[in-house]
């Protein structure tokens, strides 16, 4: 089989070159720098009066905030089962919202039977890919804990990066898994000092970092060329012709 030679001159048919933006560093600058703290929301995965997560997301919180964050935490306490209720819903508008608001999130699930939680689950299946022109969890950046009762596991962390993956995050490469949760904090719920406690540093500086980087250019970062091609009129209406929503 014979190789086109480099450099490659035999063209690109299949390409639609009114949609192709060629990545440039300049591109990526920010246009505006923003003045504002970073914003932070943070999810946790337990109802519990003594929840591991919830104290978990709790130093989080501490440590974005002392490295220059803004945090708000949503306690998921009152939110509807996905489909028992409407969108308009309190406490969905409240997750919604604060999900628009922030820039960068911290997800922390204990894991149960074998992955995250329902409570986990059910708050992230409340945040649409898409509302309107709006996308609520797009470019931003993510960062993935888990407690765990007995021995070290990463199941939950693991779904919760394809989660992430779905939700169209940038989720930081760097993540927290605490096993045998009740010997880690104190009787306050405070995390007592040690190398877990370190990494949970470790995943917050690093989220810091990433979404300092990515924040106010988050927008260009995720933009793809097929979805450019989609929002042609003329594609929009092939595209219904194909699903059979054309007009006859």
């Amino acid at each position: 089989m014979d190789k086109p030679q480099q450099p490659f001159a035999d063209g690109m048919p299949n390409l639609s070159e009114a949609h192709v933006e060629v990545p440039t560093s300049e591109r990526v600058e920010a246009s505006a720098p923003l003045a504002h703290a970073p914003r932070f929301l943070i999810l946790y995965g337990s109802l519990r009066e003594r929840s591991f997560s919830r104290f978990l997301a709790y130093e989080a919180a501490r440590l974005l905030e002392a490295m220059g964050g803004e945090v708000r935490i949503f306690h998921a306490d009152g939110l509807p089962l996905p489909d028992d209720a409407t969108a308009e819903h309190p406490k969905v508008q409240e997750l919604r919202q604060l999900s628009i608001w922030s820039e960068g999130q911290v997800w922390v699930s204990p894991e149960r039977h074998g992955t995250l939680t329902g409570v986990m689950k059910s708050q992230i299946d409340w945040l649409p890919l898409s509302e309107g022109s709006v996308r609520p969890t797009q470019g931003r950046t993510l960062a993935v804990m888990q407690v765990s009762g007995g021995s070290q596991s990463f199941n939950a962390v693991n779904s919760l990066r394809i989660l992430g993956r779905w939700m169209r995050m940038i989720t930081i490469p760097n993540q927290s898994s605490v096993p045998m949760a009740f010997k880690e904090f104190d009787d306050e719920g405070r995390m007592k000092p040690g190398p877990l406690y370190d990494r949970v540093v470790d995943v917050c500086e690093e989220l810091m970092k990433f979404t300092l980087l990515t924040r106010g250019r988050a927008d260009y970062l995720v933009d793809r060329y097929s979805e450019r091609k989609e929002r042609e009129p003329e594609q929009l209406k092939a595209v219904a012709a194909d699903i059979g929503f054309a007009k006859r």
